[in-house]
């Protein structure tokens, strides 16, 4: 049946909707081509995408594997959000070169830092290897699926050796692609603004409308002198790109095309009623929860001691934004009555296989399956959940002592000295103070949280040794442990008795075992649920033959198109752009909202209103961000949105908080796209930042 499917998807290329959809620009064709004409696209589909030439997907790369970025000048400069390279900006600051919180210009290359750790990747091609992958399915169950694809990833890399090759997975496991990447490794920080201006609004406005947030960093790409990839060296010189993208200074009003190509991260629009019900009830309530709480001690402590601010921000930012990600989607959920949608849409589904019997066969228990295999697991994913967020993402010793007890016998080795730099990172951002609270706390809370029997045996020892005070069972642990500091390698490799006795290594030890009980008692309904969603997929792609579907995201090269566009929710109307003076009322408030936070040499700057070619033709205004009905989501952070003309005229990085539902159901009247308006940026690096260099560099 599968072969039925990669027909269907042929089809399924065509838009209905101009806002609706994250579609692949290798899959674009001439009825789709002419949709984005009539609003407003000057571009063909080949200067698009052209896998044998230069084209605009040339100019957009994958940040970091979490982020999307956009080349905009010959010396392979490129633009992102602040915060996709806030990570980078952090670990490049210390408390006597505190740029995270003063921002940095680079006036010169060799003033430019090298960001250990940071990547781009150009998309050179993607290739259809649906067949292969069916092919080597054959006769085998769902099961062996990951395993088929790594194989197959593997025949392609050993094709492309000078290449990195990953094979997805598209329309819930109905086709599948291959995308080539060209992978550049020695990046540099050239230009970020203060934190008060990148993350301005903070977690007050994120996800919110009207914002004034200033979402952007600058790095450049170096290369050898031939433009092939190297890792760091003095001898690199800027890449010269094969493509970069045009600035415009022109701006946009309502109804003018606007266009993101970006990577997607993740989205669940296939996804059934149960499914929905499983993330928001079962998966968003642990997020929600737990985070909450972690994040209340980091910010304590955060707030009263600046180094561990800078050791903790990115941290911090990573755990904040979904946490309130989780709310606001679950807010949505029930708002817009997504479930329901959802369910009504099933019905009609089974009205439509029970019509015909050879359809009744093939998807007659489908729904049955995927109501009873959910409600089996919900209590095991709940816990799942708590344990994540708790064990493995919440109190951070249990990091530590697993890279410590896989420490090998060769000191020499460089399987010592990976380790070694693991152990370095770790503690650079980690104080041993922040985490005792935070385990405190997140011990007490999930053993309100589960059911007894997903209590690792850490709460057998608070509760014959300490009471069941977690309190103190928590602070006998880092006032006896090893592993409060970088030190602890050496004390464990002097002393091997300290794995079993130490009572960080006892407490870490013990979590595995309580892992996997918990996956095993929902392992059981995987298959049957991935198959019968698989089904579900089917059926809404063979009933509407005639009707597009895209894919779910899932971190790939995509194009949303759209226009600029206002909204109203709850009865208010919110307006398509904001201004300066927005901004300077929200900074007036700074002392009530410490999130509105503005340098008084900042709020001078813009007081002054001098704004010359960067404030809007048509509307005087300095518009600083701006909204469209792109279709985006995270992993489109710093995704360049294009005009017309394939110009960039803003970066994407945020969505709305009415429609955080997104991710599972897209909400036409109410799905918005934030983006920060490139002029903006301009005006900061050129009057702020009084790095003219830069300016040049764009050709402005």
């Amino acid at each position: 049946m599968r072969h039925i499917l990669v027909s269907l998807l042929l089809v399924c290329s065509v838009v209905a909707r101009a806002d609706e959809g994250m579609w692949m620009l290798n899959r674009i064709d001439q009825r789709t081509a002419d949709v984005m004409k009539e609003l407003g696209l000057q571009l063909t589909p080949r200067e698009l995408y052209n896998p044998n030439g230069l084209s605009l997907k040339d100019a957009v790369v994958d940040f970091c594997d979490y982020c999307t970025g956009v080349v905009v000048s010959p010396d392979g400069l490129v633009f992102t959000n602040h915060h996709c390279g806030y990570r980078a900006i952090q670990q490049l600051s210390t408390p006597n070169d505190d740029i995270l919180k003063n921002g940095f210009v680079a006036r010169s290359r060799s003033e430019e830092r090298p960001a250990e750790g940071l990547f781009v990747r150009f998309l050179e091609r993607t290739v259809d290897c649906t067949s292969r992958v069916l092919s080597a399915m054959n006769g085998l169950d769902n099961t062996k699926l990951d395993s088929v694809m790594t194989a197959v990833e593997k025949e392609y890399q050993e094709a492309n050796p000078d290449r990195y090759c990953v094979v997805k997975s598209y329309y819930t496991d109905n086709a599948f692609y291959v995308s080539i990447y060209k992978v550049y490794k020695d990046i540099r920080l050239v230009f970020t603004p203060t934190e008060t201006l990148g993350k301005f609004g903070g977690d007050t406005d994120n996800w919110m409308w009207p914002r004034q947030t200033c979402d952007f960093s600058v790095f450049r790409i170096y290369a050898k002198k031939n433009g092939e990839p190297a890792s760091y060296s003095t001898d690199n010189v800027p890449l010269r790109p094969r493509r970069y993208a045009q600035v415009s200074l022109d701006g946009y009003q309502p109804g003018d095309f606007c266009m993101t190509v970006g990577f997607p991260g993740s989205t669940d629009r296939y996804l059934s009623s149960y499914g929905i019900n499983e993330r928001v009830n079962a998966i968003n309530v642990s997020m929600i929860d737990v985070r909450g709480k972690k994040q209340e001690v980091w910010k304590k402590w955060m707030d009263a001691e600046r180094s561990i601010g800078i050791k903790y921000a990115s941290k911090f930012a990573s755990s904040s934004n979904y946490w309130k990600n989780s709310i606001g989607m679950n807010k949505a959920v029930g708002d817009l009555d997504v479930i329901g949608q959802k369910q009504e849409l099933e019905q009609q589904l089974k009205d439509w296989y029970l019509a015909d019997s050879s359809l009744t066969n093939r998807f007659g228990t489908m729904l049955d399956d995927l109501n009873k295999a959910y409600s089996s697991r919900f209590d095991g994913v709940r816990a799942r959940g708590f344990f994540n967020e708790t064990f493995k993402r919440g109190i951070e010793l249990r990091r530590v002592a697993d890279i410590v007890s896989h420490a090998p016998a060769e000191p020499d080795s460089a399987e010592m000295a990976s380790l070694c730099e693991q152990l370095e990172s770790f503690y650079k951002d980690y104080d041993p103070r922040v985490d005792e609270e935070v385990m405190a706390v997140l011990l007490q809370n999930y053993r309100k949280q589960v059911s007894a029997k997903y209590l690792p045996a850490c709460y057998d020892i608070i509760d014959k040794q300490f009471g069941g005070d977690c309190k103190a069972y928590a602070h006998d642990v880092f006032s006896r442990t090893v592993l409060v500091d970088a030190n602890c390698l050496d004390k464990v490799l002097a002393d091997s008795t300290l794995l079993k006795s130490d009572p960080g290594f006892v407490y870490a030890d013990a979590l595995p075992e309580t892992e996997t009980d918990i996956a095993n008692s929902i392992k059981q309904e995987r298959e049957t649920i991935d198959y019968a969603e698989h089904l579900l997929t089917q059926a809404i792609l063979e009933r509407d033959q005639e009707t597009p579907h895209y894919s779910d995201a899932n971190f790939t090269m995509r194009l949303s198109y759209g226009f600029i566009q206002d909204y109203t929710a709850g009865g208010t109307h919110y307006d398509y752009y904001t201004n300066s003076q927005s901004l300077l009322t929200k900074a007036s408030r700074q002392h009530q909202i410490p999130d509105y936070e503005l340098e008084d040499n900042i709020v001078k700057l813009l007081r002054q209103g001098n704004f010359g070619r960067y404030a809007d033709r048509r509307t005087g205004d300095m518009q600083l961000c701006f909204l469209s009905n792109n279709d985006i989501t995270g992993g489109n952070s710093g995704s360049p949105m294009f005009n017309g003309k394939g110009e960039l005229i803003g970066l994407a990085f945020d969505g709305n908080w009415e429609a955080m539902s997104g991710d599972i159901s897209f909400d036409s009247d109410l799905q918005r796209c934030i983006g920060v308006d490139i002029r903006f940026v301009l005006y900061l690096i050129d009057r702020w930042g009084k790095a003219s260099h830069l300016i040049k560099e764009l050709g402005l």
